[in-house]
């Protein structure tokens, strides 16, 4: 990039967040009410503009055809009539969701008669930087303003068309309701550069959420200096244990593959409890061929497989892929989890109790399920309605993060007078 270019993006950004940081305190200070009819509106206006947005959407399909961009990426790239009416109904759904702003978490009077409440508020300015899907762009704004923040967008140039047709619309909504403009606002993405941009603009921007692809989420925590939510790639594992039974351990790990290859909760491995006779380690193998999807494991363990790399145990095919392993038990589950797991959804087939615990006490992840696919760690389907995302880390949020987790607290104490001695 020119280094009159560069510098003309990187003015864009900080005066991007500049506004975005001025037009926080008034996205803070809406009622549960004006939230929900600005959510409301932005809904139809949606819905009313799909003609654009798929007209724009086309662009960027078309586009990433012609650059050889894969199906996974492509579909999640795509809208049409269905998908954008889903999107209107995250936003309706964020509407009937309960305001977390306000809330008060714990409270207490001190013994001098100060009283003091812990409540939830907005986080502020909320970066986003996502790859491939306009949908994040909508469910962003919504849970963003829902939560009285302010989203700052960086979108992928993938997406550029849809997702400035959807801002655009978004916009408008906005400063038809009194609302500044700059409650969404959408950063330039020709180069990475714009990402540092972001991710670096400490005092105007409050949190960074990174979501896509592991070398994404990678670059976005280890070069910022902006506090940022780590919403890691879903490297999701189904054991089959030998207690299971077989016919509904297949169909739950068939879901979890073959409902959605391209999403962060699909299936990526299946593990198959060595104990578990021939004939029925190939039923499951054989499911998983019937069904299309090519299998990645050792040739020495199981016949007619793709040999598996480091790679196949570590990473996302977002494809009709699985690696498949045989392995010791649950012992063996668990280690060969802990060695390689992305720490997102990890599930067990099992009508043995007592394994089922030991797997969900030993197994380190966001969500564990006991027999039950793995596609249901999704924020719609816990009742959150649409999500930012799903986060890996430990601290302030794990899991499929929503309108909770976008706020911070603070401690008011009241007083009439107190002085401490």
């Amino acid at each position: 990039m020119e280094p009159n270019t560069r510098e003309s993006e990187r003015a864009e950004v900080l005066a991007k967040a500049r506004a975005a940081k001025e037009a926080a305190p008034k996205i803070a200070g809406l009622t549960s009410a004006q939230k929900n009819e600005v959510l409301l509106a932005a809904a139809r206006a949606v819905e009313e503009g799909a003609e654009r947005v798929i007209e724009a959407n086309e662009r960027d399909v078309r586009a990433g055809r012609e650059a050889g961009m894969g199906d996974s990426l492509l579909d999640r790239l795509r809208l049409d009539g269905d998908r954008i009416a889903g999107i209107a109904g995250g936003l309706r759904q964020v509407a009937g969701l309960p305001d977390p702003v306000g809330e008060v978490l714990r409270g207490s009077v001190m013994p001098n008669g100060i009283r003091m409440r812990q409540v939830r508020v907005p986080l502020g300015v909320m970066g986003m930087v996502y790859e491939a899907r306009p949908n994040v762009t909508v469910d962003a704004f919504g849970l963003a303003i829902k939560s009285g923040n302010v989203a700052l967008l960086r979108g992928s140039k993938s997406a550029r068309h849809s997702n400035a047709a959807l801002v655009e619309i978004l916009q408008e909504v906005a400063v038809a309701h009194g609302l500044p403009r700059e409650a969404v606002q959408l950063l330039p993405c020709e180069s990475h550069d714009s990402v540092q941009d972001l991710i670096t603009a400490r005092g105007l921007v409050d949190v960074v959420i990174p979501r896509g692809s592991a070398r994404l989420i990678d670059a976005v925590v280890t070069g910022a200096t902006v506090p940022t939510i780590e919403t890691g790639t879903g490297n999701c594992h189904f054991y089959i244990d030998a207690e299971a039974d077989l016919d509904s351990a297949i169909e739950m790990a068939l879901n979890g593959k073959t409902r959605r290859p391209s999403v962060c909760n699909a299936t990526e491995t299946v593990l198959i409890d060595a104990a578990l006779a021939p004939e029925a380690q190939r039923r499951i193998l054989d499911a998983f061929r019937y069904a299309g999807v090519t299998i990645h494991g050792d040739p020495e363990q199981i016949d007619g497989v793709v040999p598996a790399t480091d790679e196949d145990w570590g990473e996302e095919y977002l494809s009709m892929d699985i690696a498949a392993a045989v392995v010791d038990g649950v012992a063996g589950a668990i280690a060969h989890i802990a060695r390689w797991s992305s720490g997102h959804t990890e599930a067990i087939a099992t009508q043995n109790y007592a394994t089922a615990q030991r797997f969900a006490q030993e197994v380190d992840a966001a969500a564990v399920m006991l027999n039950a696919s793995t596609a249901f760690t999704d924020g719609e389907v816990y009742g959150m309605g649409a999500e930012i995302g799903i986060s890996t880390q430990k601290l302030h949020a794990r899991g499929p993060m929503a309108l909770p987790e976008l706020t911070s607290t603070k401690w008011i104490l009241e007083g009439n007078g107190q002085v401490r001695p």
